[in-house]
């Protein structure tokens, strides 16, 4: 009989139930998403800022249960480099979307 032997990892233990939980609520999240997006009963501006709130919930999920980051000692440059790219992807987008509002302006 074979033995296999694993290495640790620094995520610790992760089980079938912490999966189950994640894709629970990543479901759940996306259903949101999408009754928001379909039903059209609220107002586009609470429709938009109820989107923006479930797809950050979802990337918390992700990042979470599937990537297992938390605040441990462990993941911390992992940490330091996702809110680094979030930073960059947040100046890009800004950037962009200043660039399209003020193009009418600036073309005149």
């Amino acid at each position: 009989m074979t033995e296999i032997h694993t290495e640790p990892s620094s995520t610790g233990h992760v089980s079938l139930g912490k999966y189950v939980v994640g894709f629970a609520l990543a479901m759940i999240l996306t259903l949101v998403s999408f009754g928001i997006a379909i039903a059209g009963v609220t107002p586009k501006y609470i429709a938009v800022i109820g989107l923006v709130i479930a797809a950050v919930l979802q990337i918390l999920v992700h990042l979470h249960y599937f990537l297992h980051l938390d605040r441990s000692k462990d993941n911390m440059w992992n940490m330091v480099s996702i809110v680094f790219t979030a930073l960059i992807v947040l100046v890009f987008i800004a950037g962009t979307v200043w660039v399209i509002f003020t193009l009418n302006s600036r073309l005149m």
